[in-house]
């Protein structure tokens, strides 16, 4: 089954919650192409720097995303494998830097003093343009993935979570990359949103290159036991772990411990020889700075070990 869902008042959140009652309800293996719009909800592009334009909720909690969507059948202890088949961007897209503030934006003494650009986007020759005249390639990818968390009530969006994932915004989850959420309430509740046209490890200004997103992706369903029971992904970069926490050495820690029992599975080996071929192969990278939670993933880049 083929399914299509855009992005209106009746088909939007910006909290996750498994009492949301599902926009859409489908079967393991179905395939869907889902609009949404950017994090703010920008009902159209702004035309000058820093514009307020109508938004889809006038006073956000969070990410504008497009959900939930209930996967029929899922239950905890389940995995949602999420494969990621084309993401096209909206022509448009925006940054700015220096309008929260944040420990970075403190560190660098740009606290309220933001930069805003704004990018002219071309999905069909993959570049952008932005107000000063500099482009970049754009390598589109959604920041926000996510089911719901299984505590009752309203949870925000903003920070990532290890049970549920969310606003993981780890740049190498393109087209072509199967995500892997393990389920924590009955049917997923599934959201999706937070477009970005292209954005560097870290988003270290706090945003992308924030953008409305045509999404093609199949959700299908992960009895048969993972290697590892975390969230993680399958790569054209290669093969990737994740660690949230607001310490910086346990997100690091839980993101290689991951990799590592992964390696163990792959390769047969025990966890200290696992451990030294992480050495020589896998790349540690903080994944956001931006998000109230450290994210960082560990890489192991496809083809490296025979």
């Amino acid at each position: 089954m083929i399914h299509k869902l855009d992005a209106t008042p009746e088909t939007t959140v910006d909290v996750f919650s498994a009492e949301q009652p599902p926009v859409l309800t489908i079967d393991p293996g179905d395939t869907l192409t889902v609009h949404s719009l950017d994090a703010s909800g920008y009902l159209s592009p702004q035309t000058t720097p820093g514009e307020q334009q109508p938004r889809m909720f006038d006073q956000a909690r969070g990410h504008c995303l497009t959900g939930p969507i209930a996967v029929r059948g899922a239950q905890p202890g389940d995995v949602l494998a999420i494969r990621l088949v084309s993401l096209t961007p909206d022509p448009w897209g925006w940054t700015v830097a220096g309008a929260l503030k944040s420990p970075i934006t403190e560190r660098l003494g740009v606290t309220d003093q933001p930069a805003w650009l704004l990018w002219d986007l071309d999905p069909d020759g993959g570049t952008g343009r932005c107000n000063g005249g500099f482009t970049r390639d754009l390598a589109p990818f959604l920041g926000v993935i996510g089911v719901a968390p299984e505590s009752s009530g309203e949870h925000s969006t903003i920070p990532p979570r290890a049970v549920g994932g969310g606003n993981i915004d780890c740049k190498s989850l393109v087209a072509g990359s199967t995500l892997y959420l393990p389920v924590a309430v009955a049917d997923a509740m599934l959201c999706l949103g937070d477009g970005h046209a292209a954005q560097g490890d870290g988003e270290v200004g706090g945003t992308a290159i924030e953008c409305p997103m045509t999404t093609t992706l199949t959700v299908d369903l992960v009895r048969d036991p993972r290697p590892i029971e975390t969230i993680h992904a399958e790569t054209p970069d290669g093969r990737i772990t994740f660690g949230f926490d607001a310490d910086l050495n346990v997100a690091t820690g839980d993101a290689l411990d991951a990799m590592v029992r992964w390696m163990q599975a792959l390769l047969d080996v025990g966890k200290s020889t696992a451990l030294a071929l992480a050495s020589t192969a896998v790349d540690l990278r903080v994944t956001q700075v931006a998000n109230q939670t450290w994210g960082v993933h560990a890489l192991l880049p496809a083809g490296v070990l025979a």
